[in-house]
């Protein structure tokens, strides 16, 4: 038996939102910086809701193809723990701002997930979802769970078009060392619905 799975939600907009995924235990929150995105935030109302957040739940945010100063504005505004890295950017660009960080590994795009992560020694994990190069994720699609190298599964934060209805099975075929949700807990994008909410997070525990 290893550890339990941990647990983000992600693209957090509002705090009614924060604090159910507070009183359920979830174990971190992640906050879009990228302005494309309808989840997006900027830094003043990320900081907002970050302070609502206990010791031991892990503020994430994510970029995509930032600039070193809007990411540094962004540290400074909100005190996230932890970045994630959606673009191109390189393992050199990723650990310069002295945060621990998460490097999303497009499974659309990638041949070989153990090269793409053998160039991110620094990483602290890898985000694997579903998008393409160059894409954000949030796209409530899949990917085939079976191509996750086991020497992996400690590091890996499975997203990629997780619901309440194939959480469990995700975690009982990955065993990956968190889950990582958006779309599936919305009723509208940024809009998380509480229901949902409690039943991925019931359904998560009930796969491990």
């Amino acid at each position: 038996m290893g550890m339990p799975t941990r647990i983000k939600f992600c693209g957090m907009t509002r705090a009614e939102d924060v604090q159910c995924a507070l009183e359920l235990g979830v174990h971190a929150l992640g906050f879009v910086f990228v302005k494309e995105s309808p989840r997006s935030l900027a830094p003043e109302q990320a900081a907002r809701l970050i302070r609502l957040l206990p010791p031991f739940v892990m503020s994430v945010g994510l970029f995509m193809d930032a600039g070193a100063g809007d990411i540094e504005e962004a540290l400074h505004c909100t005190g996230l723990n932890l970045l994630q890295f959606h673009g191109r950017e390189d393992e050199e660009f990723c650990r310069q701002f002295g945060v621990p960080y998460l490097r999303a590994v497009p499974m659309g795009s990638t041949d070989s997930i153990t090269d793409f992560c053998n160039g991110f020694a620094s990483a602290s994990g890898f985000v694997l979802d579903s998008h393409s190069s160059g894409e954000m994720g949030g796209t409530g699609e899949t990917f085939a769970w079976h191509r996750i190298p086991g020497s992996l599964k400690h590091q890996v934060v499975l997203a990629g078009g997780l619901t309440p209805e194939n959480v469990a099975q995700a975690i009982r075929e990955v065993q990956p060392h968190a889950v990582d949700v958006s779309s599936g807990i919305e009723s509208a994008p940024g809009e998380k619905d509480a229901g949902k909410m409690k039943q991925f997070v019931a359904e998560a525990r009930h796969g491990q």
